[in-house]
């Protein structure tokens, strides 16, 4: 899947793609790095109508590219360095969402699964 990456899109609207081709993973966005230090901001972007703009730190239009072999690592060094985005994958966990830190180097497919069957043991 390609997801178009411009100023003026809503966060929402990059979430729904996303979870449309991988239904047990969220992408979640922070605020804009800290231009002094370069650190990622620690604050998550609650309004998912706001636009891509008031996050990014690279202002560069384009598409990204995801499939499901890609690694959660990759995909979000991606959207940081391509792009100047902050992002984290979550995997669904019954009614909660994880961090996928601990497996970051699994495939976007294999969190999706991992996501699916442990909602299949919640019901």
């Amino acid at each position: 899947m390609k997801i178009s990456i411009k100023d003026n899109r809503k966060i929402f609207a990059i979430q729904k793609e996303f979870s449309s081709e991988f239904p047990f993973l969220k992408i979640q966005f922070f605020g804009k790095s800290n231009t002094k230090t370069g650190k990622s901001s620690i604050k998550i972007v609650k309004h998912s109508s706001k636009e891509l703009s008031d996050c990014r730190t690279q202002h560069n239009d384009g598409d990204i590219e995801i499939t499901p072999e890609m690694s959660v690592v990759n995909l979000e060094e991606n959207f940081r360095d391509v792009f100047g985005l902050h992002v984290e994958i979550l995997r669904k966990s019954g009614k909660a969402w994880l961090e996928t830190s601990v497996t970051g180097n699994w495939s976007l497919k294999e969190q999706n699964a991992e996501g699916m069957a442990l909602e299949n043991k919640a019901s």
